[in-house]
C-alpha cells in the first residue's frame, strides 16, 4: 500500500508540475556568448571558470565529484544556481558553488544556463572499472536497472523512470536528467537526500524516496544510471530539452 500511494503521488505530481515548470521556462533564456565566456574563463576573482571543475564539454569529473552538465535540463540548472546563491542548497562536493553562485548576477546565471544548454556531448558515463581500480565501492548495474525500471516495492521505492523518464534521460522540463550522470555524483546526491543534507528537491520527493534506499541500493542505481543510454531499440527518441 505504501508503494502504491507513493506511485500515485508521483503520477499526480506528474500531471501538475509540468505546467509549473513550463511557466518558468523563459527564465532560462540568456546570452549564450556571455555564458560561454563565464563557463570557459570565469568572471573576476570570485568566479572561476566552470570548466575547471565540470570540464570543457560539461562532462563532470569523478575524482572531483562534480556532475555532468551536458544534456541537463536548463530550468533545473538555473534553479540550482539560484538555490546555491540563496543557501537553499549547500555544495557538499567541493564547497565552492555557494560562493560562486552568490558572485554571479541574476543575468549571469541565466547566461551560463543558456550556454550549458548548448552542450550536447554524447552520453558516456563514468568508467566503473577505473573507479573499482581506485578502490571506489561500485554497485551492480543489473540490480540498479531493476530499481530504475521497476523500483523496490518492498522498500517503498518507485521506479526512477516514473519521474526521470526512460533510463533517466529526463521527463521534459520536469525533472533532471540522471542517465549518463557521473557515478560519484549520483551516489553523493542520493546519500545527501537520504541523510537530510540536501533538501531543495521539489515537494521533498527525492528525500522521501532516498530515505527508503540502502547504501547498496544507491550504489546499484548509480552503477546503472551512469552508463544508461537515452535511446534503445523500440524507444529511439533522444532527449529533447527545449
Amino acid at each position: 500500500m505504501k508503494y502504491l500511494l507513493g506511485a500515485l503521488c508521483a503520477c499526480a505530481m506528474a500531471t501538475v508540475y509540468p505546467a509549473l515548470a513550463s511557466a518558468g521556462t523563459h527564465e532560462s533564456m540568456g546570452n549564450v556568448d556571455n555564458g560561454r565566456k563565464i563557463f570557459l574563463e570565469g568572471k573576476g576573482e570570485a568566479v572561476p571558470a566552470c570548466q575547471s571543475c565540470h570540464g570543457m564539454d560539461g562532462l563532470g569529473n569523478d575524482d572531483m565529484g562534480t556532475p555532468r552538465l551536458a544534456y541537463q535540463v536548463d530550468t533545473y540548472i538555473l534553479k540550482q544556481l539560484k538555490d546555491f546563491a540563496a543557501d537553499k542548497r549547500t555544495d557538499n562536493t567541493m564547497g565552492a558553488m555557494n560562493d560562486v553562485a552568490k558572485a554571479l548576477l541574476e543575468q549571469d546565471k541565466k547566461d551560463v544556463t543558456a550556454y550549458v544548454h548548448t552542450l550536447k556531448t554524447p552520453f558516456m558515463g563514468s568508467d566503473l572499472d577505473g573507479l573499482r581500480e581506485n578502490d571506489v565501492e561500485v554497485g551492480e548495474a543489473y540490480k540498479g536497472e531493476a530499481i530504475v525500471k521497476f523500483g523496490l516495492p518492498d522498500h517503498g521505492v518507485p521506479a526512477c523512470k516514473s519521474c526521470h523518464g526512460f533510463n533517466g534521460r529526463s521527463a521534459g522540463r520536469m525533472y533532471p536528467a540522471i542517465g549518463g550522470q557521473r557515478y560519484q555524483y549520483i551516489f553523493n546526491q542520493l546519500t545527501a537526500f537520504r541523510d537530510g543534507d540536501r533538501t531543495n528537491d521539489f515537494a521533498g520527493q527525492m528525500q522521501a524516496v532516498a530515505k527508503q534506499m540502502t547504501d547498496d541500493d544507491i550504489k546499484n542505481a548509480a552503477a546503472f544510471l551512469t552508463g544508461a543510454k537515452p535511446v534503445a531499440p523500440g524507444n529511439p527518441r533522444a532527449p529533447v530539452h527545449m
